[in-house]
């Protein structure tokens, strides 16, 4: 008999992580609903294509019994990188011809979020996801919790599982521990029809990945399937620099002007990204979680993703880490070892910090390094 055996499983957050876990929980035959801030599957536009790591995500994949739908979605060749400098010469080419075998731990292949989304979506069963519902509120009730939703609506689950992203709303109810900023903001772009939009950058990227370095500044383009690409400026800056620096981020001429400042001595070709953006640009600062947090494992409330051990971008480990966690935590959930769901969630979380611990520092290093003096040389070292 496993701990979660005739309980109520509540995930609030249907990102990947989220929905991962609704999965493998639902085909070991545990009661799931999940509980989504977003209208609909389509009501925010998908970032950047998603690289799933052969000892992470794709292991959840599998695990989720879901291989055959990934691979008849993910796009092979997207991984093709080419680094460049500021000046857009290409100083690396790597076209990605490198053997894609799933049993190969080299095998990282992209996805776009929204197929990526769809396969989780189509794989739980009808009525699983519960759209509109963004969290206000739990409270104790009975041996479980009583969630509290912006729409009106309230439910009760015998236990909670925080999937709610980088600004979970969870989080408090089991530490005070907060995020550190890492010292670098990105802004965020999309380009729609690349090939016609900015047509120069479309042929540099080659349908795969741009990394720009030059002057301590980074530059990340992504191409997509369905003809778009999105952006990624990231730079050294103090913390409240999107706030207190004046820029209205929905006006494109006050961001192309701050581009031209900031990125003073790039070459024009990267105005091609600015100039024909398709929505209002979107300053992220990076942040992540102190590398000896820690909290008491309670028996009815755990966190996975970046609720639990957010991170920069810099490694490309985010979601990777958000669906191994699903993986982990639901083998401790249905593992009949554990006499109790405490015990099950303290075994998982350990695990969890111990290996977000490694994976973060090797984060901040990237994220460090890439807006360093030897941005192209580091990166072409940790490819090469």
């Amino acid at each position: 008999m496993n701990t979660i055996e005739n309980k109520k499983i509540a995930i609030v957050g249907g990102g990947p992580g989220g929905l991962t876990l609704a999965r493998i929980l639902q085909n070991r035959g545990a009661a799931v609903k999940v509980y989504e801030r977003d209208a609909d599957s389509e009501a925010r536009p998908k970032g950047a294509t998603l690289d799933l790591h052969y000892e992470s995500g794709l292991k959840a994949i599998i695990e989720a019994g879901l291989m055959d739908e990934f691979k008849a979605n993910y796009r092979p060749g997207a991984d093709k990188l080419r680094i460049v400098d500021q000046h857009a010469n290409i100083v690396f080419d790597d076209q990605g011809n490198r053997e894609e075998s799933e049993a190969k731990e080299s095998f990282r292949p992209e996805i776009d979020r929204g197929p990526l989304q769809q396969i989780l979506l189509n794989s739980l069963l009808p009525g699983t996801v519960e759209w509109d519902c963004r969290f206000v509120s739990l409270s104790p009730q009975n041996e479980g919790w009583k969630l509290e939703f912006q729409n009106g609506t309230a439910a009760y689950a015998d236990l909670v599982i925080a999937a709610d992203g980088a600004n979970s709303k969870i989080r408090p109810y089991m530490t005070p521990v907060k995020a550190i900023y890492s010292g670098v903001t990105v802004v965020e772009g999309a380009v729609y029809n690349s090939e016609i939009a900015c047509p120069e950058i479309h042929q540099l990227l080659n349908d795969g990945k741009i990394f720009a370095m030059g002057n301590e500044r980074s530059l990340i383009v992504s191409s997509k399937g369905d003809g778009s690409l999105v952006f990624y400026t990231g730079f050294n800056t103090p913390e409240l620099w999107s706030r207190e620096c004046g820029i209205d981020f929905s006006d494109k001429i006050q961001v192309i002007n701050w581009f031209k400042k900031e990125y003073e001595g790039w070459d024009k070709v990267w105005l091609e990204l600015f100039e024909n953006a398709s929505s209002d640009f979107i300053p992220r600062p990076q942040y992540y979680m102190p590398l000896d947090q820690n909290w008491e494992a309670l028996p009815n409330l755990t966190m996975l993703g970046d609720a639990a051990h957010l991170m920069p971008p810099y490694a490309g480990e985010g979601v990777n880490m958000a669906m191994l966690d699903a993986l982990e935590l639901s083998d401790c959930l249905t593992n009949s070892d554990f006499t109790d769901i405490k015990s099950a969630i303290a075994a998982y979380e350990e695990n969890m910090r111990t290996r977000a611990v490694e994976v973060t520092e090797a984060t901040l290093e990237s994220t460090a390094a890439l807006h360093s003096p030897d941005a192209i040389s580091y990166m072409i070292n940790i490819i090469s």
